[in-house]
């Protein structure tokens, strides 16, 4: 499998090598932005987009699934289909925040054994040119298969390794001040979950945009409780942010963190679950 993240030295040399690949522009912003918007306006040549909210997530579910729950194996198989990632395909996938949203569709796809990989920097550091408008997608076989329960924590694994500090770790990649309960966004209650540590997701990133070296990586989450002795969880708003703790914990050559999907939209929406609020 390729690595989890490539530049664009890499990305050329596979492109000689002969490989189909896809460039999916994942582009959603929490502000209410338009992604394909944004992308119709310009994104890499021969990107399809990947719509967050419909091919990445599952609507309508309860609350306590958070904002963005993981489509059932059979929906999201259609929608990688329909948008040419077909099972041998290798996915290189960007935005222009440093994979705060494309991050999301490389860990769901690594943790089905597909090829897929974050382009370092994403949009932001890209030094080609771009095109503007719509690129259909070719339709390819995606192959139906379960997610991996090893991969995923549910609210009561979270609480459980949250409560027990031998027990391994549970990393919130939120913002400080949401991750404290200064503030609250879009989320039913303010706080975290007990016991978290809060690593955001951000601090995966240099000044630039792109992923801190393996050195500065192994130390940051070392710092943050993550030795990699027992278990870690990672959990954010609603599942999306997360995924670049699991990104770059497994290109500084540390076991994945499983992924809290419903994450704190859906801790805080159920009302049996305690909050914690401050440092």
């Amino acid at each position: 499998m390729i690595p989890v993240v490539v530049d664009r030295a890499a990305l050329d040399e596979q492109v000689r090598a002969g490989r189909e690949i896809v460039l999916a522009d994942v582009r959603w912003y929490l502000d209410g932005r338009d992604g394909r918007a944004a992308y119709e306006a310009g994104h890499l040549p021969g990107a399809v987009w990947v719509d967050l909210e419909h091919d990445l997530a599952a609507p309508g579910l309860p609350a306590t699934q958070g904002r963005h729950p993981f489509p059932s194996p059979e929906a999201f198989a259609a929608a990688m289909g329909r948008l040419g990632i077909g099972d041998d395909a290798l996915t290189v996938a960007y935005d222009d925040t440093g994979g705060l949203t494309a991050g999301r569709l490389v860990v769901m796809l690594r943790m089905l054994g597909r090829d897929a990989a974050l382009l370092d920097g994403g949009l932001r550091r890209w030094d080609g040119p771009l095109e503007s408008g719509w690129v259909e997608p070719a339709p390819r076989t995606s192959t139906v298969a379960p997610w991996p329960s090893e991969r995923l924590a549910s609210a009561d694994e979270t609480a459980a390794v949250a409560a027990d500090p031998a027990a391994g770790v549970v990393l919130d990649a939120r913002t400080p001040e949401r991750f404290t309960g200064e503030v609250a966004l879009i989320d039913p209650r303010p706080g975290h979950v007990p016991g978290a540590r809060n690593a955001p997701w951000s601090e995966v990133l240099d000044a630039d945009g792109r992923i801190r070296s393996v050195e500065a990586l192994r130390a940051h989450f070392e710092a943050a409780g993550a030795t990699g002795d027992g278990e870690v969880v990672t959990y954010c708003g609603s599942g999306v942010s997360a995924c670049m703790n699991i990104v770059a914990m497994e290109h500084a050559g540390l076991r994945p963190p499983r992924l809290y999907v419903a994450s704190w939209s859906g801790w805080s929406a159920d009302p049996a679950r305690p909050a914690a609020t401050g440092g």
